[in-house]
């Protein structure tokens, strides 16, 4: 690891070596150090700079105030922007999340102490290789998150680097260490004070990594009770039934495992069970039921995506993959194209790899009858596609206007009549003919 070269982009080198030509200190630094340490892409490249805002401004042709109070510009290079930041030792935080105010210094290691993890405080040029004042390298081999410094003085200085440090740990297939995890403990109910956005781009970023499942660690720390109460209730929630083997958390956080990274599915997977503690009941021989549990949980998944102020279409379109995850069915022609109907086209493929992940996070109870039945229902699917067979009104042959066009009054009854006409072309997709359904329209 050691041995790994940072090659800086060609931009990033121009604008450290345009500083030090002038006089000032100038590094690469923070997550892009991390990442090519790692072999990983940097998503984008900061500059830390011994140079004065205005300093820096002066050598650039095209630069913008992106923060210029905190220290940092924006300079343009082939209409790519790169942000050069001013070393800086930040003051008290007075909101757990900012800093009262900051104070600009020419001196790197100050700028590198006020930084949250010793992986994320490295910094690098090509004249003097890497800076590594805090052992990050050391914990990057380990694989361990680590705090700059004091932990609670850092968590202390901003509550979201208590979701980042979840966050790194799990893109990262790191371990957080003890220092760092007693402090987020203690320090847990202070993300109270970290807006629903903050907390929302965390938690995206934890569930579509590799472990999902760091939400576990999150739970144990007392981290999700802060922003995610119902989460918590899942952990407490026993499922009696041969159907499965782990508590609704537990089952929901294997399920996490079982879905690709994607935003929607992994979302998706980690709400759709949160109806399950209402809805609980148990029987005279000590099973337990969750009947209807699906509308509980979509409830309650539109309540948490509205207070962490997702996006409306990711509401409506994980609301509605939540509602339909437990909808099952005979794998038959018929039976796919009412789903397709009633779960809609647009998101059926998503629906299948719900369920899928829904029964792969179950016992192994029926566990080869289930699968197979999503097969066979995935092989359906795929011939419904091809044969571009009929399941909703826009792909029906006739129209309100051919309806009217045959005397039939405009109004009400031509919905009724369209979507009886849609019922019998899913029964059987050869009916869908104009001719056919016009005759059918007036019987």
């Amino acid at each position: 690891m050691e041995n790994r070269k940072i090659v800086l982009p060609e931009n990033v080198k121009k604008i450290i070596e345009t500083l030090q030509t002038h006089g000032y200190e100038a590094y690469a630094v923070g997550g892009c150090v991390r990442d090519s340490v790692l072999g990983r892409i940097p998503q984008d490249w900061d500059i830390t700079t011994s140079a004065m805002p205005q300093e820096t401004k002066t050598l650039f042709d095209k630069t913008f105030d992106t923060g210029i109070e905190h220290g940092t510009i924006t300079v343009l290079l082939d209409h790519e922007g790169y942000e050069v930041t001013t070393y800086r030792i930040d003051g008290k935080y007075e909101d757990n999340r900012h800093p009262k105010e900051v104070t600009f210094t020419r001196s790197l290691k100050e700028d590198l102490l006020r930084r949250d993890f010793t992986i994320n405080a490295m910094a690098y040029n090509d004249a003097d290789g890497l800076v590594d004042i805090f052992g990050g390298m050391e914990d990057l081999k380990k694989g361990v998150i680590r705090c700059v410094g004091d932990a609670t003085a850092r968590f202390s200085e901003d509550a979201l680097r208590i979701l980042r440090g979840i966050r790194f740990a799990a893109q990262l297939g790191f371990e957080i260490d003890d220092e760092a995890r007693m402090a987020m403990k203690e320090l847990a109910p202070t993300l109270q004070k970290i807006s629903a956005e903050r907390i929302q781009v965390e938690l995206v970023k934890t569930l579509v990594s590799d472990r999902p499942d760091m939400l576990r660690t999150a739970y144990e720390l007392g981290i999700t009770k802060q922003f995610l109460p119902e989460f918590d209730l899942l952990m407490k929630t026993e499922q009696e039934t041969p159907h499965h083997m782990y508590n609704v958390g537990e089952h929901t956080l294997h399920a996490l495992m079982r879905v690709r990274p994607d935003r929607i599915l992994r979302i998706t997977m980690l709400l759709h069970d949160m109806g399950k503690p209402e809805y609980k009941t148990m029987d005279e021989t000590g099973q337990a039921h969750f009947k209807k549990h699906a509308i509980g949980s979509e409830h309650i998944a539109k309540e948490i995506l509205k207070r962490l102020k997702f996006d409306n279409e990711t509401i409506r379109t994980v609301a509605r993959l939540v509602l339909y995850h437990d909808y099952r069915m005979p794998a038959e022609a018929k039976n796919v194209r009412r789903a397709m109907n009633k779960i809609g086209e647009d998101i059926f493929e998503y629906y299948m790899e719900v369920r899928r992940a829904d029964v792969l996070a179950q016992s192994t109870y029926l566990r080869e009858r289930k699968l197979k039945n999503l097969d066979d229902i995935e092989t359906l699917y795929a011939k419904i596609k091809e044969a571009k067979q009929c399941v909703s009104l826009k792909e029906l042959a006739v129209s309100g206007s051919d309806l009217i066009a045959i005397g039939i009054k405009p109004g009400k009854e031509i919905g009724e009549i369209l979507n009886r006409l849609l019922e019998m072309v899913i029964e059987d997709p050869e009916l869908n003919q104009k001719e056919i359904l016009l005759k059918k329209a007036t019987i």
